[in-house]
């Protein structure tokens, strides 16, 4: 029988009070090298121009740790916990207390509201919106996600029929990027969720957005579905910030899910060009 790996909450603590800096502040690698393949792709100078301004902007983030964006999100926290693995407390609080600090600690703002109507802060950039797996094991994987709402408001789920195919999905995506324009601070980054149930899509079309810029879906299928999405939105001509130009998009990434016979749930998350997310295995 395999003894149980114990962790405090509070190690769960300091490790996302850790990633909301970082994440903030700290733009991947990936991105980074993206974005200059983007700007050496663009024939326009405005545009290029632009991409240029994003690839400082991320220096200067890092090297002062200061925040990307004055728009620091909405804590999204995927958490993977080992079956095997127990925390000491409340994994639920320890997650919020590690917000609560990295924000303050960071001098991120604070953009929760307690009530959608009422609108009142918390002060402290608290709930954050947690999804846990449970999986083989004894770690702990935790990876803070903010999420900006310019972006976020640009996302869009469809309960497609069957009938409407590959078609049908592929038509949706490109849209809802047609319709967000230059409002998510394109270049973008676009997960996909297709399957499952309407908040089974939304959660794998989020999740998607962890992938790393330049990887390929495990499923040829799919993997050639993406590059063809990106190959049409970019064809949008919206470009960085909406100025126009060939790089609308970054990358397509989607998840799939079996669904019903009767559906085929497609959802859409859109991501600004920093795609913010940093990890922790503990």
């Amino acid at each position: 029988m395999k003894a149980v790996r114990e962790i405090s909450a509070e190690a769960v603590t300091a490790a996302v009070r850790d990633l909301c800096i970082e994440a903030n502040c700290a733009v991947g690698k990936d991105i980074k090298s993206s974005l200059a393949r983007a700007c050496d792709a663009e024939t326009e100078e405005l545009p290029r121009s632009v991409l240029r301004d994003l690839c400082e902007n991320a220096r200067l983030a890092e090297a002062n740790s200061e925040p990307i964006c004055q728009d620091t999100g909405m804590t999204v926290v995927f958490v993977e916990t080992g079956q095997d693995a127990h925390v000491t407390g409340s994994l639920q609080d320890a997650i919020n207390e590690g917000v609560r600090r990295g924000y303050e600690d960071g001098y991120l703002r604070k953009s929760v509201v307690r009530d959608p109507i009422r609108r009142e802060n918390t002060l402290d950039n608290t709930p954050a919106i947690i999804h846990c797996d449970i999986v083989p094991g004894g770690l702990l994987k935790i990876t803070v996600v903010p999420k900006g709402f310019g972006s976020e408001n640009m996302s869009r789920l469809a309960m497609l029929t069957p009938s409407r195919g590959l078609e049908g999905v592929k038509e949706f995506v490109v849209e809802t990027v047609r319709v967000a324009g230059p409002n998510p601070c394109p270049p973008v980054v676009v997960g996909v969720g297709a399957g499952g149930t309407m908040e089974k899509a939304c959660l794998m079309a989020k999740h998607a957005l962890l992938r790393r810029v330049g990887t390929k879906n495990s499923d040829p299928f799919w993997n050639k579905i993406e590059e063809e999405l990106l190959t049409e939105i970019n064809e949008l001509g919206i470009g960085p910030a909406g100025f126009g130009g060939v790089t609308t998009a970054l990358a397509v990434f989607i998840e799939t899910f079996a669904t019903h016979i009767a559906g085929l749930p497609v959802a859409v998350n859109i991501s600004c060009h920093a795609t913010r997310h940093a990890t922790v295995i503990l």
